[in-house]
């Protein structure tokens, strides 16, 4: 007997996202870095033959809600047959910032990957028909630029901020390009620091998509290639479905709110809900920044489909059929700067990934009062020479909500990686690792409590430079509903002859062996005004 339709769309969704943790699986554990084997900081996911997001394994949000927008531009300007493979880290091609490489594969029905059929621009051969497209984003913590890390606080352009891979192919027709990669990661005024270990990072990378498209295959050849395609579109139109009921829970109207980066740069949103539709609108926000914290529209992207499934608040995945009901309005400015063929004279965008995404969840969170405020920032810290660049982000305080308090010390919102195990840090770095605690106190008062921030005290063993881009430092989370804001973040830098040196948000330092980095994230915004003897 034929099972119903709702029981086979949610097997399918399953064998979709098993097959996206397969791919994250493969890519930790045939990865070199410290960054993606043991930090974690890589998405893997499956699109469908348009380009459009199926389903993510639960890695990093800004990475996933990213993937659909690159996959679409990757796939205009460069013709990918079967056995073929592409790589870019552009931020005008669906990227985010340099260090985070996306490798993008197209599955066809039948293919094997790593074979040498012609494509249909080529001649030969005709394609076999398209069934949609595996891709994985990796942080690489060292990809070139002005200081190791490759996230220089101080960067104007893109060019200052690593190697830039403008779309082009990692195998073509069934060859490798690693010779002419390693060209390009060694070439530039500002070459990578760690060449091999970013050529075995994209190897991982590659091994992750082989395993997507022969997942793929194998489901098309079991169930038929028409099969999977109508369940990729059935999770589509139920995602688009969730969020027409989510917004039917909202009262008609217009919600806004805005919020400023620490230098006093605006954020703003309007969101206009009615008739099952939602129109977001980010005019108000500021010009192209001068500095680093320019976002990217497929930062955007994310930002938004993070939210929506907030708001949609069942178990689903991060489909790109939520953005169905959804216009946005994303004016040129610091949300989608312009991005000229010169790196040079393209703006800086490596903070806006990680800082201004995490700002702009702020925004939206206040718009539509789903929680007071999480930490608002990754607290990205990088150290290195000319050896080797280490980049972690530092957990902090959760925001508190209607009816639950805020968690101590975790990663919130649009990262979810893990902290370097301190054998492994101490291990393969010159640091030692003095203290990592919750920063007890910092999280804002409330009926319900904001969580608190943390505390992670590094002593540098060598001359290192060290780099932080970080936010919430000018003013702490905001609380809601009568809650307090959180305490907001503070780092400083004790030398090794006991002077103290105060540190800024965004900063850089030369560090000699002996000093000291303590380092203090934010604690979360609290909800309610506090009561006695009331919940935590």
């Amino acid at each position: 007997m034929a099972r119903p339709e709702v029981v086979e769309r949610e097997l399918f969704t399953h064998r979709f996202t098993a097959l996206a943790r397969e791919m994250g699986e493969r890519l930790r554990r045939t990865a070199v870095s410290t960054n993606v084997k043991e930090r974690l900081d890589f998405s893997c996911a499956l699109l469908d033959a348009e380009g459009r997001l199926v389903v993510n394994a639960p890695h990093i949000p800004v990475h996933l809600g990213a993937l659909g927008l690159c996959v679409r531009r990757v796939m205009s300007v460069l013709p990918l047959a079967p056995g073929e493979v592409a790589v870019t880290n552009h931020p005008a091609f669906g990227g985010s910032h340099l260090p985070d490489v996306t490798v993008i594969a197209p599955v066809y029905e039948g293919g094997v990957m790593g074979g040498r059929r012609a494509s249909p621009q080529t001649g030969g051969d005709r394609a076999p028909p398209l069934l949609g497209w595996v891709a994985s984003r990796a942080h690489h913590a060292e990809i070139g630029g002005t200081r190791p890390g490759s996230m220089p606080p101080g960067a104007r352009c893109l060019a200052e901020e690593g190697v830039v891979i403008a779309p082009t192919y990692l195998v073509r027709r069934g060859e490798p390009q690693w010779p002419a990669l390693r060209r390009l990661l060694a070439g530039g005024r500002w070459p990578s620091r760690a060449v091999e270990e970013n050529l075995a990072d994209l190897s991982a990378a590659l091994a992750a998509v082989h395993r997507g498209v022969e997942g793929v295959q194998r489901l098309a050849a079991v169930h038929g290639g028409a099969t999977v395609a109508h369940y990729m579109e059935a999770l589509r139109r139920q995602a688009a479905e969730r969020l027409r009921a989510a917004l039917g829970r909202l009262a008609p109207g217009t919600y806004d709110a805005r919020e400023e980066l620490d230098d006093g740069t605006p954020l703003a949103v309007t969101a206009e809900v009615g008739d099952g539709r939602l129109r977001l609108d980010f005019t108000g926000s500021g010009p192209v920044h001068p500095g680093n914290l320019n976002a990217t529209p497929a930062v955007v992207r994310s930002v938004v489909l993070y939210v929506l499934r907030l708001l949609v608040d069942e178990p689903l995945p991060l489909n790109e059929g939520l953005l169905e009901p959804v216009e946005l309005v994303v004016p040129e400015g610091i949300l989608a700067p312009v991005f000229p063929d010169d790196p040079a004279a393209a703006p800086a965008v490596v903070g806006g990934n990680v800082e201004t995404s995490q700002r702009l969840v702020d925004t939206l969170l206040r718009a539509f009062r789903l929680a007071a405020c999480s930490q608002g920032t990754m607290n990205n810290l990088l150290f290195g020479n000319q050896r080797f660049g280490y980049y972690e982000t530092v957990c902090g305080g959760a925001g508190a909500g209607p009816g639950f308090t805020g968690a101590d010390a975790v990663h919130t919102h649009m990262t979810n990686t893990r902290i370097t195990d301190p054998e492994v840090l101490e291990h393969r770095y010159p640091v030692r690792l003095e203290r990592f605690a919750v920063r007890r106190g910092s999280g804002g008062a409330g009926r319900w409590r904001g969580g608190d921030g943390a505390v992670r005290e590094l002593r540098f063993l060598e001359p290192v430079a060290l780099s932080l881009v970080s936010q919430h430092r000018r003013q702490g989370p905001y609380g809601m509903d009568g809650g307090a804001q959180g305490a907001p973040g503070r780092q400083r830098l004790v030398r090794a002859d006991g002077s103290l040196e105060e540190l800024a948000g965004i900063d850089a330092r030369e560090a000699a062996a002996g000093d000291l980095l303590i380092l203090e994230p934010p604690g979360g915004g609290g909800w309610g005004p506090p009561q006695r003897g009331g919940p935590r």
